[in-house]
C-alpha cells in the first residue's frame, strides 16, 4: 500500500507515474508536466497491477492515515451512506477497500427494498401473436407472413422495466469488484429481468412515491458508477481507480452538515432570474454559502470572482448575508466585506474551516465539524 498526496508530485512511484502518462482515462485526473505527475483536487483509490495506492487529501501534515480516515468520513456523510454500529467497529479494516464499502451499502440497501417486493410497471411491447391483445397494428399487419398471427401493441406490468435494468446493469459491472454477498441475492431476484447496456450519462429516471423507496440505491449505484474505471493495459483485469473530486466532497458534505444545523437549508437550489441561472451550494431562510475547496496561501488566493459570485447571489436571491468558506491549511480565512450599498449591500464573511482533529471516529468527528459550522456565523 502506498499513499499520494492530492496537488503533491508523486515520489519514488514510477509504476504508476509511467502509468498514468500512457492511460489516457486518467488525464483528467491528474496533472503532467516537466516537473512530473500529480494528481488535482482528487482523492480515493487506484489498484494497479496488485498494487494500492490511496490519494489523500493534505488535511493534516505528513499523516496520511489520519488524512485518510478524514476523508473517510467526509465521504460517508457527504453522500449519506448509513454505517450500522458492527460497520463501523470495522471501518479500520473496511476503509483499506473503500469501494467495497459502497458496494455493500448499495446491495444492501436494494435487499432490503426488493424483499418488500420488486418494483412492476407498466411497459409498451410489440408482439407477432395468435391473438388481439391491446392495440391492432395495421401498417404492420399488412406486411405480415405470418397470416394466422396478428401484429398488435399492448401494455405488460412487468418487473422487466427500466429501473430494474439499470439495477441489474449496475450489479453486473460491481461483481467485478466486489462478492459481498447481496449482490448475488438481489441479481437472483432480479433474474426475470433482461439484461441490458445502461448509459447512465443519458439514463432519465423519474422518481415517484410508488417506487421512491428505491431511490437510495439508485443515487448510490450512480456514485459508483460515475467514480470507477477500469483500468486497461495492465497485467491485472481487475485493476482499477475509484476516485472523487474533493469540491464536490467538500461541498456535499458541509452541506449535510449545515441540513442537520437548520432544517431551513436547501442545497443546489437552481433558480433562473430572466437569462440568469443561479445555483448556490447552500441556501437558508437567512444565509446563501458557497464552498471553495481550493489551496489558499495567502490572501492574494482569495479571488475577486469568487466575490462577485457572492454579490450576484446575494441581490437576485435577496440574502444579504452571505459566507464563502474554505478547507483550512496554510492559510487562515478571515474576511469581512461590503459588496455594494445601500439597498444592494450584500455582506460578506469570507473564512476557513479547519477540518483536522483528533480522530476518535466518525461520530465523534463528524460531531465535532458539525460544531465548527455552527460557531462559523458568530465570527
Amino acid at each position: 500500500m502506498k499513499f499520494l498526496v492530492e496537488n503533491q508530485y508523486i515520489e519514488d512511484s514510477k509504476e504508476i507515474e509511467f502509468f498514468i502518462s500512457t492511460n489516457s482515462s486518467l488525464y483528467n485526473y491528474f496533472e503532467l508536466d516537466f516537473k512530473g505527475i500529480k494528481p488535482k483536487n482528487v482523492c480515493g483509490f487506484i489498484s494497479l497491477n496488485n498494487q494500492d495506492y490511496f490519494i489523500v487529501p493534505k488535511i493534516c501534515d505528513n499523516e496520511n492515515e489520519t488524512n485518510l480516515n478524514i476523508f473517510i468520513y467526509m465521504l460517508l456523510y457527504a453522500y449519506d451512506i448509513k454505517v450500522n454500529n458492527e460497520n463501523l467497529s470495522n471501518l479500520q479494516n473496511m476503509k483499506y477497500n473503500f469501494l467495497n464499502l459502497f458496494i455493500k451499502y448499495f446491495s444492501d440497501t436494494l435487499f432490503e427494498e426488493l424483499k418488500k417486493g420488486v418494483w412492476k410497471s407498466y411497459i409498451s411491447k410489440e408482439e407477432n401473436i395468435k391473438i388481439l391483445k391491446g392495440k391492432y397494428l395495421i401498417k404492420e399487419n399488412f406486411t405480415n407472413f405470418y397470416h394466422q398471427n396478428i401484429y398488435c401493441q399492448y401494455d405488460e406490468f412487468s418487473i422487466d422495466n427500466q429501473l430494474n435494468q439499470f439495477f441489474l446493469y449496475a450489479i453486473n459491472i460491481f461483481k467485478k469488484y466486489s462478492n459481498t454477498a447481496n449482490l448475488f441475492r438481489c441479481e437472483s431476484i432480479l433474474d426475470e429481468v433482461q439484461y441490458t447496456y445502461i448509459d447512465i450519462h443519458k439514463l432519465q429516471f423519474k422518481f415517484d412515491r410508488l417506487n421512491h423507496r428505491f431511490k437510495k440505491s439508485f443515487d448510490i449505484a450512480i456514485i459508483i458508477l460515475k467514480n470507477i474505471i477500469s483500468l486497461v493495459n495492465t497485467n491485472n483485469n481487475n485493476s482499477f481507480s475509484f476516485l472523487f473530486d474533493m469540491s464536490e466532497v467538500f461541498e456535499k458534505f458541509i452541506g449535510n452538515i449545515y441540513k442537520d444545523i437548520d432544517n431551513s437549508t436547501k442545497l443546489q437550489n437552481e433558480k433562473y432570474f430572466g437569462n440568469l441561472k443561479l445555483k448556490p451550494d447552500i441556501l437558508t431562510n437567512d444565509l446563501i454559502i458557497d464552498t471553495k475547496y481550493k489551496i489558499v496561501k495567502n490572501r492574494e488566493d482569495l479571488k475577486t470572482n469568487d466575490k462577485y459570485q457572492m454579490f450576484t447571489y446575494g441581490i437576485n436571491f435577496k440574502k444579504y448575508e452571505t459566507v464563502l468558506l474554505y478547507p483550512k491549511h496554510l492559510y487562515d480565512v478571515y474576511e469581512n466585506l461590503n459588496l455594494g450599498e445601500n439597498s444592494n449591500l450584500v455582506n460578506l464573511k469570507m473564512r476557513s474551516i479547519d477540518l483536522k482533529c483528533e480522530d476518535y471516529g466518525f461520530e465523534l468527528y463528524t460531531e465535532e465539524i458539525r460544531r465548527r459550522v455552527a460557531n462559523l456565523n458568530e465570527l
